[in-house]
């Protein structure tokens, strides 16, 4: 039976001209720093390197420039990827736009702190009703994919949990995860996808990787609890990820 869904759902993007080699080219994406602050309050560039280097390895993997806004807490000292200044209306807004000219499927990304009531965008909590609202009124019943790199980000799952989504957390929604402090170029969630993204094929691929490498890392450096990212599929979209494939899975990230 899954292989005759497989197949179905292939002859379905074929005729919709959505080839693996342009699997992308018709989704919108937004991605967010949503703090500057390290884990002991200091000043961090961990949340706005990952998201500079989160776009570029979209853009590698088939998600067209014009359709990826990124957001900042610090836009001034960003100019050479001249992010907006991330704010929960502006995101919106820009979720509006840019899946209204890329009506293919859906991708959110944000990296930040995070709390048990969500996560932080700059001095304010998204939380995880919110965000099911703000994904509902612009992706609808597209193909989602969310992923939360914060402390506490499992507490997303349960909210975003529909058929058509595919959601990934940095961490349980009790466990934190690591990697902010002021040293880090990315926290460890954010590493392990950038690590992990040149050789996977998809994003089901892409969530296992990442899950593993932060597994390995935190045992390689002892850290307690394990964050244990979690990962979730609804049923609709997931005999659906094999097919929408990443343009160049063999491209060397960027140091």
């Amino acid at each position: 039976m899954r292989r005759l869904v497989l197949l179905f759902a292939a002859l379905w993007l074929a005729a919709a001209g959505g080839a693996q080699a342009a699997a992308f080219a018709d989704w919108s994406a937004v991605v967010v720093a949503g703090d500057w602050h390290a884990s002991d309050g200091g000043a961090t560039e961990g949340f706005d390197n990952a998201r500079r280097d989160v776009t570029l390895a979209l853009g590698r993997a088939g998600f067209q420039p014009a359709n990826i806004r990124q957001f900042s807490v610090r836009p001034e000292r960003y100019k050479d990827t001249n992010p907006e200044k991330a704010d929960l209306r502006a995101i919106y807004e820009a979720m509006v736009d840019v899946s209204g000219k890329a009506p293919g499927g859906c991708l959110f990304y944000l990296t930040s702190h995070g709390l048990p009531q969500g996560a932080q965008v700059d001095q304010r909590i998204l939380a995880p009703g919110v965000l099911d609202t703000m994904l509902e009124r612009t992706c609808g019943k597209r193909p989602t994919v969310v992923v939360i790199s914060a402390c506490f980000s499992g507490v997303f799952v349960p909210a975003l949990a529909k058929s058509n989504r595919m959601v990934v957390t940095a961490a349980r929604p009790d466990r934190t995860s690591f990697g902010c402090g002021q040293a880090n170029k990315y926290p460890y969630f954010d590493d392990c996808f950038l690590a992990s993204m040149p050789q996977a094929r998809d994003f089901g691929m892409l969530a296992n990787a990442t899950r593993e490498c932060v597994r390995t890392r935190e045992i390689a450096e002892k850290m307690s609890p394990p964050s244990e990212p979690q990962i979730w599929v609804g049923a609709e979209l997931r005999p659906m990820l094999p097919l929408y494939a990443f343009e160049a899975p063999a491209a060397a990230r960027k140091p």
